[in-house]
């Protein structure tokens, strides 16, 4: 299943691609957004962390910020855990990014979150996320 999204975003956006397929293990995970997001050097290799520096971005120069994880269904396989701390993470920092007010005449950075997965794996994947926003 695919689904287009045109989103209003002027100035420059950031776009980063990251494999699921890539995040075999915890490390691997954290390896695959440090080198996509060019996570600064202070990032601590934790998903507390990961969630301060997804909250941020203030190193990476744009406007707004597409981080697109393709092969969802496939990270950290056999890691129920770990895929709910990462999910969780990722739904954190997205909440701090659509809860922080503009001040007037201010135009807010946007990050958006995109998770892409086989067509056989969408109904689990919406399952699992919906139960990390329920946490």
């Amino acid at each position: 299943m695919s689904v287009d999204l045109l989103l209003p975003m002027t100035g420059t956006t950031y776009v980063v691609r990251l494999d699921g397929r890539e995040m075999g293990d915890t490390d691997a995970v954290f390896m695959e957004f440090y080198d996509g997001l060019r996570l600064p050097d202070y990032f601590g290799w934790n998903w507390n962390a990961l969630f301060d520096c997804l909250r941020d971005l203030h190193w990476l120069p744009a406007a707004h910020y597409v981080l697109i994880i393709e092969a969802a269904d496939e990270i950290l396989p056999g890691d129920t855990a770990g895929q709910r701390l990462l999910f969780r993470t990722l739904l954190r920092a997205g909440r701090r990014w659509s809860h922080t007010r503009p001040l007037d005449g201010v135009d807010l950075s946007r990050l958006v979150i995109v998770l892409s997965c086989a067509e056989a794996s969408v109904a689990n994947l919406s399952e699992q996320l919906r139960r990390c926003e329920d946490e």
